[in-house]
């Protein structure tokens, strides 16, 4: 994170992922005093301050910022730009505002210099999982930045396309939950076997980290690592047998569909009650 030492960042929005962020990147040596982060909401302020980072309830002249790290609400981005759009002189936005496209904030700011990036809930223990998309106009140190400043909580994937963001939001973005309702499901499975709640929730959260971890550093593909631990007339055999007669695979691929259906909803929503509004 040296390299980054000499810039200064603001965050419009200092909600939970505003925070991880600036959790990551001072966990990085980011300096504290390059922060600022403008929020209305007294909780979030206190939390900040606590930190000693810098916090403020309405915009003020941000000329000497050089990334503005734009991470409100979806439902709150026009109100917010609105407030902002005569402090902004072309420094670099990062927007992780789900469902705000480069266009609509462009529209809104009066520039297009405008990465958009995705990232997901486990960025708050620094291993999220971020998709970034920046149009071909956007210069590579401008990329460097924003990958720089996203992967200080976590992996971070460029993308091709912009609307390829809509998967990225049905798949890692909302998967976090994908695998807590496993866990819960899991849980409950144990519980229903005999164990307590405290030794299910203990085996299976273990073996979710273990298996993630496998998959990450063994070099096998997850397929590889199933075959592995399926013997061919044993428990685990037993088991898939019943995902794979349920068509467990097949509802999870329509339920991803369906996560990215969604999200192209909600981008076209939002869209729509920019317009109607102007």
């Amino acid at each position: 994170m040296n390299s980054a030492l000499s810039y200064k960042i603001s965050f419009i929005g200092g909600g939970n992922m505003a925070q991880a962020l600036i959790g990551g990147l001072l966990s990085r040596g980011f300096p504290v005093e390059h922060i600022t982060v403008f929020d209305p909401t007294p909780s979030v302020q206190e939390i900040l301050l606590e930190k000693k980072i810098r916090v403020y309830a309405k915009p003020i002249a941000s000329s000497d910022c050089d990334v503005v790290i734009l991470a409100v609400n979806p439902q709150d981005v026009q109100n917010a730009l609105a407030s902002w759009k005569k402090f902004f002189s072309n420094q670099l936005i990062i927007s992780i505002v789900a469902g705000a496209n480069i266009d609509l904030i462009a529209g809104l700011i009066g520039h297009d210099r405008i990465i958009r990036a995705m990232p997901n809930m486990p960025a708050q223990v620094h291993i999220g999982a971020h998709g970034m998309y920046a149009p071909e106009f956007i210069s590579e140190d401008d990329k460097a930045r924003a990958a720089q400043i996203l992967s200080a909580t976590g992996l971070g994937v460029w993308l091709t396309h912009e609307s390829d963001l809509d998967a990225v939001t049905a798949l890692s973005g909302s998967g976090p939950a994908y695998f807590f309702y496993m866990m819960e499901s899991m849980i409950r499975a144990g519980r229903n076997l005999g164990l307590d709640e405290k030794t299910a929730t203990a085996l299976t959260l273990q073996t979710a980290l273990g298996a993630a971890q496998m998959a990450i550093s063994s070099g096998a593909t997850p397929a590889e690592l199933r075959k592995k631990v399926t013997s061919a007339q044993g428990t685990t055999r037993a088991a898939l047998d019943v995902f794979d007669q349920m068509s467990v695979s097949q509802s999870i691929q329509t339920a991803l569909a369906a996560a990215q259906r969604r999200s192209q909803e909600l981008a076209q929503e939002l869209s729509d009650s920019t317009k109607s509004s102007k």
